[in-house]
């Protein structure tokens, strides 16, 4: 992840220039020479291949490029100020003493200290961590204890498991990724600008979506902008939402969560889906009217697991009338073997006919006509509420809401 990071003490010279105007005055505010300062930014300007400045005899201006990079450089330093200060704040002193060291924290931090922390929170011990990144483990050991020393907090525990990060070491990471992700947005807003289309979307994606939504969104974002790489992780909906939290990911598609499970994400509502009772073409129940849950009684089922919307809605509307539906109940998540166990047997799902279209369309699987109370869940984007996206992201984020419109008003229909 800091493969492409920059130096930081070129971002931070980078900053300062751009608010004062003058090297001069960005020199003693991050305590450098202004040699210092000039290199650091003739360095960042070369390795971005663009100018950040117009160079007049009155001071430094920004260019559109280093407009654009300003601000993410800017909130790239708020995260690891947040992070630094809430590390110190709920972290445990090393010793009694206080700092030795009157700079503040975020201008004595180093690329060097931020791979050492992100290393660690991946593995189990120094040897394995150093191996990961590709440097001694002295050179990683080294790299850990200033920062510990640095914030005069523990960050590094020995466990039954090997080495763990502490409370203020996992949100210092977090403020670091997030920090990272920052940069990674800003580099690929800048060859944006120069008319390439290299940037990247992290989609985590739940069941509904990946059915037709994403798909269709991606179709059609290539068709605009063929060379931006999208990735598209499934997964549990607890997991998606920490890598989301972590910058991993941009954004979230699939069922809403009410409420929401963290202050830190924003929910919007693009559609909404009815639940249905689904079962292979031929079942007994299949083409009969009307069914109750009494006709539903006796017969195995396929549900989510625990936890997800449409279990909730399944428990409520079904298993909490008849609890005898529990027995020999099969929790899955996976289409494909939902699929496959309705095919072989008698069993019924508990599902949106949108998740299996296809198999519905090839007369594979059949949606049953019950009478169950209504049963709707809402679909949607779950992003970070201090995300902001790219260009590209954000052109991504339009074609599926159009895409989600006629979704909508069939529902609504």
């Amino acid at each position: 992840m800091l493969d492409h990071l920059p130096n930081l003490r070129h971002l931070r010279a980078f900053s300062e220039v751009a608010a004062n105007g003058s090297i001069s005055a960005a020199a003693a505010q991050i305590f450098l020479s202004q040699s210092a300062v000039t290199q650091a930014i003739g360095k960042l300007e070369s390795n971005l291949g663009t100018a950040l400045f117009l160079r007049r005899h009155n001071g430094m201006f920004l260019t559109d490029a280093g407009e654009l990079f300003s601000t993410r450089v800017n909130r790239c330093i708020s995260f690891l100020r947040a992070g630094l200060r809430d590390a110190v704040r709920i972290g445990e002193r090393k010793d009694a003493a206080e700092r030795h060291t009157s700079h503040p924290l975020y201008t004595l931090i180093t690329n060097a200290h931020l791979r050492a922390l992100l290393a660690l929170q991946n593995a189990t011990s120094y040897s394995i961590a150093a191996r990961q990144i590709g440097i001694s483990q002295p050179a990683l050991y080294r790299s850990a204890g200033e920062l510990e020393a640095l914030l005069n907090t523990w960050l590094f525990e020995k466990t039954s498991v090997g080495i763990s990060l502490t409370r203020a070491a996992l949100r210092l990471a977090r403020a670091a990724r997030l920090a990272i992700k920052e940069v990674d947005q800003g580099i690929e807003e800048l060859h944006e600008l120069e008319g390439a289309d290299s940037g990247s979307i992290q989609l985590g994606c739940m069941p509904l979506a990946r059915t037709y939504v994403v798909p269709a969104t991606i179709t059609q974002m290539a068709q605009f902008k063929p060379d931006v790489s999208v990735g598209v992780i499934e997964g549990a909906y607890d997991d998606l939402l920490g890598r989301l939290l972590h910058g991993e990911l941009d954004m979230l598609i699939g069922a809403l969560r009410d409420p929401a499970p963290s202050p830190d994400i924003q929910q919007e509502q693009l559609f909404i889906t009815s639940i249905s009772v689904v079962a292979r073409s031929g079942h007994p129940l299949a083409g009969r009217q009307k069914l109750t849950l009494n006709d539903l009684h006796g017969y195995g089922w396929v549900v989510p697991r625990p936890g997800t919307p449409a279990r909730g809605l399944f428990d409520q509307v079904v298993a909490d009338q008849d609890p005898s539906v529990l027995r020999g109940v099969v929790e899955c998540s996976s289409q494909i073997v939902i699929r496959e166990l309705l095919t072989d047997s008698n069993r019924l799902t508990f599902i949106s006919s949108h998740q299996v279209q296809h198999e519905i369309q090839e007369g594979i699987l059949s949606v049953l006509d019950t009478q169950l109370p209504l049963t709707e869940r809402p679909i949607g984007l779950t992003t970070r509420t201090d995300w902001r996206p790219t260009p590209t992201q954000q052109l991504f984020l339009s074609m599926l809401r159009e895409l989600s419109r006629p979704l909508a008003a069939a529902e609504a229909g």
